[in-house]
């Protein structure tokens, strides 16, 4: 089980990177992150950004 670290204007996620089903853009700079089993997480970034940064977290070995 990996952890990753999702950034938020209201204050940061840890989700496990296997639980992130879907993303989609949303307004004021900031994504929608569908959960597996759960209601999506507002993130701080554009789409690309998030995904850019799930895969490099998700591919780094801890």
């Amino acid at each position: 089980m990996k952890f990753i670290e999702l950034k938020s204007r209201g204050g940061n996620y840890l989700v496990v990177a296997e639980n992130v089903a879907w993303l989609r853009d949303y307004e004021n700079g900031q994504t929608q992150v569908g959960m597996v089993g759960g209601a999506p997480l507002l993130v701080a970034g554009k789409i690309e950004e998030v995904a850019a940064s799930i895969l490099e977290q998700a591919n780094t070995q801890a």
